[in-house]
């Protein structure tokens, strides 16, 4: 084989950190889209169990559980947008700022 030098592990490169707002926006979406994806599945769910046990395997019942679910993460999250809390804050709780 070729007499080659031996490899120098090279200084990890310094990445540049994104700015907190960008982070905690990112945060905010990644909450209101995975919301949105287990409210609305839920709420499908709901209608699809309604639909088959009590109106006789209609389709409206499950587009109204899809509706609803979709309906009440898109306020959740509005309100979280509008609010400016943070997403992985305690739910439920009152924040007092001092």
């Amino acid at each position: 084989m070729a007499d080659t030098p031996p490899a120098t592990p090279s200084a990890p490169v310094m990445r540049s950190s994104k700015p907190v707002s960008e982070a905690l926006l990112n945060e905010k979406w990644d909450h209101a889209i995975s919301s949105l994806l287990i409210r609305s599945s839920l709420g499908l769910s709901f209608g699809v169990v309604f639909s088959v046990l009590l109106f006789k395997r209609r389709a409206w019942p499950a587009w109204v559980g899809l509706g609803f679910g979709a309906g009440r993460a898109w306020e959740e999250a509005d309100a979280m947008f509008k609010r400016g809390d943070t997403p992985t804050g305690k739910e439920g709780l009152r924040m007092v700022r001092t």
